[in-house]
């Protein structure tokens, strides 16, 4: 039986597709490729025609493997393209090294052209190691967020689930992409079939630049506290400069006695093991992510003295912040 479905009519003057071409770094994000290609897709289905193709190219143009370790035949090597491409960077596990010299290169050749040029998931990296979004906003995933600010103080980093800034576009990974394509199918050929793809995905809260990527901090830490979530919030935005608890209480109406016993009873820790624990996890993102000096990812978590850091970050990861770079660099040399 065949399936039934309603055609989206859609009035279009172009003679071919728009291409999108699918820039696939080493260990990308499958979740980041996969939505977007699907909503392409499903735009040509649900519109009866072909409104969309892509074609996936990558270094070396052979084969490519995703952060699961499925591989991918790709259709071309980095070759020139037309001024009406659309480029997705697709970036995923340890972008800093597949962001290589000759993708760099490519990619501020086709820039040059004024080629709209979109990074999902940790794409954002290479567009920025490019210089692509030099005075620009933009967003990576959340997990990356820590060394992309280290390392491109001059792009303003933001928290959206994705954003357009003219001919360069940026999201936050995972379903994000949906958000993307369909902001731009409804740019191009109308929110009617923009919501009927999204109706077709069963994605059923398409979201805007407006909203952010991770969960409310209530829903996060799985409790609903008003004073606990803004305390939270506070440590989260002073890593660097570390608040003592008595300010931390202060700020939000409470004794420090009080707040001791708000972080016993939620989360069993103190509000102090609570604020160390948050400052060694950005830490451990630094030290994996960059090649930023040890001394340096101490100060930027706001610890005094390497020595001071060292014995948390021991007591904690049960290894020092010197082997774990160690380790870093002989696994990313395999």
């Amino acid at each position: 039986m065949q399936e039934q479905r309603q055609v989206v009519e859609v009035d279009t003057d172009q003679t071919k597709p728009k291409r999108f071409v699918f820039v696939l770094l080493d260990k990308f994000s499958m979740l980041s490729f996969a939505s977007a290609l699907d909503s392409l897709r499903i735009a040509n289905r649900m519109s009866n025609r072909a409104l969309y193709s892509w074609i996936l190219m990558g270094e070396g143009g052979d084969v490519v493997s995703c952060s699961a370790g499925t591989t991918f035949k790709l259709d071309s090597e980095l070759i020139e393209l037309g001024r009406d491409d659309v480029i997705l960077v697709c970036g995923g596990v340890d972008v800093q090294i597949s962001t290589t010299k000759k993708v760099l290169n490519w990619l501020r050749r086709e820039a040059r052209k004024g080629l709209k040029i979109a990074g999902l998931c940790t794409g954002a990296y290479t567009m920025a190691k490019a210089g692509l979004l030099d005075g620009k906003k933009a967003t990576i995933h959340w997990e990356n967020a820590d060394s992309f600010a280290e390392e491109f103080d001059e792009v303003e980093l933001t928290k959206s689930v994705f954003l357009i800034e003219g001919n360069r576009m940026t999201t936050a990974g995972g379903t994000s992409s949906i958000d993307l394509l369909l902001k731009m199918i409804a740019e191009d050929h109308g929110e009617e079939l923009a919501n009927a793809v999204a109706d077709q995905m069963i994605y059923s809260s398409i979201r805007t630049d407006q909203d952010t990527q991770r969960l409310s901090t209530p829903t996060r830490i799985g409790v609903r506290h008003p004073k606990l979530s803004q305390v939270i919030q506070m440590m989260e935005k002073n890593i660097e400069e570390p608040i003592s608890p008595s300010i931390l209480a202060k700020d939000v109406g409470m004794s420090t006695r009080q707040l001791e016993r708000l972080f016993r009873r939620y989360l069993n820790r103190s509000p102090k093991r609570y604020y160390m624990e948050l400052r060694l996890q950005k830490a451990r993102n630094l030290l994996m992510q960059t090649d930023m000096s040890v001394i340096n990812v101490a100060l930027a978590c706001g610890f005094a003295s390497p020595s001071h850091f060292s014995k948390c970050y021991r007591a904690h990861y049960n290894t020092t912040p010197y082997r774990e770079r160690g380790a870093q660099a002989s696994r990313l040399s395999v």
